[in-house]
């Protein structure tokens, strides 16, 4: 009965401490919580799978999916892969009353390089913000994404990458006074004397 635990401890530690570059700090601080139908961890090879409508919440972070693969290399550096009709992840931004959500079949994410990949039918939405593409790449070190179409074919061009960006509203500032009107200034108002 110990043996399963300590197999599921392994593979839970696998996913700790995976910065999602959207990711709020506090969120690595805070339990996992891993809900699947099924688990296999291949201790010899690193791997974990979680399959059948897994959920994985920590802190602000919320990834579904059909199935997750995680593995860890010899550095103890994670990748994890999400697949799903759709899979998707939400995540709270760092110092900021805002989320940012992902979607796409395929989900891939690596702490070495500290990207995040979504892959066919990729859409990502950060308020009111959104970018659609075939693929989409995000780098927590530069905080740069990438929004690709998808390649031609000799039947078929390539696809478009789509975005819808909101104005961000500007800060007030004083208008100077207008140049061409009469200056109005205050007088004595003499009241009658008795």
């Amino acid at each position: 009965m110990l043996q399963p635990r300590i197999k599921l401890l392994l593979a839970i530690f696998l996913l700790l401490g995976t910065p999602f570059c959207f990711a709020e700090r506090a969120d690595r601080d805070k339990p996992m919580h891993l809900e699947a139908d099924q688990l296999l961890v291949d201790d010899a090879r690193q791997i974990s799978t979680f399959t059948g409508n897994v959920k994985l919440a920590q802190g602000t972070l919320l990834i579904r999916g059909d199935k997750i693969v995680v593995t860890q290399d010899q550095d103890g550096f994670k990748h994890g892969t999400v697949y799903g009709n759709t899979a998707s992840f939400r995540q709270k931004r760092e110092g900021l009353d805002e989320y940012v959500e992902g979607y796409g079949e395929r989900i891939e994410y690596d702490t070495r390089a500290e990207t995040v990949d979504f892959y066919v039918h990729a859409r990502l939405k950060r308020d009111l913000d959104e970018v659609l593409g075939e693929h989409i790449t995000y780098s927590a070190k530069t905080e740069i994404f990438q929004v690709n179409g998808g390649a031609s074919t000799e039947s078929s061009p390539p696809k478009r990458v789509r975005a819808v960006l909101q104005p961000r509203p500007q800060e007030e500032t004083s208008l100077p006074p207008a140049s061409n009107g009469l200056p109005i200034i205050p007088s004595e108002i003499s009241t009658p004397q008795p």
